[in-house]
């Protein structure tokens, strides 16, 4: 009987699908039928990092050198102005779109559980949201992503060990020192329980100079985390 219902599920479904087909959220062409969010050329066109490849070498490691001492980094893909990936972020981001994070993140989540160095991870956390933005947002756009990474890995997530405490301004026309100036004043430990002892894998969206990424992680390893790894869905190049 349950076969009987899942399958009927399935057919109707496929059937909605025929009536109403989805448009692929990064070039906008309409999905085939058992394509979920990113049709299957976009797929295989992405700008793959490789980056999981070699988690402890690689030119995402290489920008936090001297900044904060990371165990891991890694990029699921880069970002590239004008393309597939810029396009899946503004749709994660500002059109409502959360499923794109929950895909990215289960297709990068599987390649992270085959590398051994990554077994190691704890825990898995979230850069957060200032409340307002999530209330205006209605969610944050890194924590889908994170779940899927989370739930790879075997591990839990931990949405609110971090705090953001107040609204950031523009970082963009801000040199290096001055985004890490800012960045120390606008996040906090708010359940340090979660993350005391523990291999903390932060994860963020986008990394561009690393500022919020390095801010975070000193934050988290002067309350207590043995060591920070990053991750992001994409690495500005």
């Amino acid at each position: 009987m349950l076969q009987r219902q899942m399958g009927l599920r399935s057919l109707y479904h496929d059937f909605l699908a025929l009536l109403f087909p989805e448009d692929c959220r990064a070039c906008a062409g309409e999905l085939a039928l058992g394509e979920e969010i990113i049709c299957s050329h976009c797929r295989i066109k992405l700008p793959y990092t490789d980056f999981h490849l070699s988690p402890t070498a690689n030119p995402l490691h290489e920008v936090f050198w001297g900044r904060v001492p990371l165990q891991l980094a890694v990029s699921f893909l880069k970002f590239q102005e004008k393309g597939r990936v810029q396009r899946l972020l503004h749709q994660l981001k500002y059109k409502g779109q959360e499923e794109v994070g929950v895909v990215l993140g289960r297709w990068f989540g599987a390649q992270l559980r085959e590398q051994k160095a990554f077994q190691t991870v704890d825990v898995v956390v979230p850069v957060p949201l200032h409340p307002g933005k999530l209330k205006q947002r209605g969610y944050n756009q890194v924590e889908g992503f994170a779940q899927q990474l989370a739930e790879a890995l075997d591990v839990p997530l931990a949405r609110k060990a971090l705090q953001k405490n107040r609204f950031s301004s523009t970082q963009t026309t801000k040199n290096r020192q001055a985004r890490w100036e800012a960045m120390q004043q606008l996040y906090a430990i708010h359940l340090p329980e979660e993350i005391k002892g523990r291999h903390v894998l932060l994860v963020d969206d986008v990394i561009t100079t690393g500022a919020t990424l390095e801010a975070c992680a000193q934050l988290l390893l002067r309350n207590g985390a043995s060591a920070v790894s990053v991750a992001s869905i994409a690495y500005t190049l």
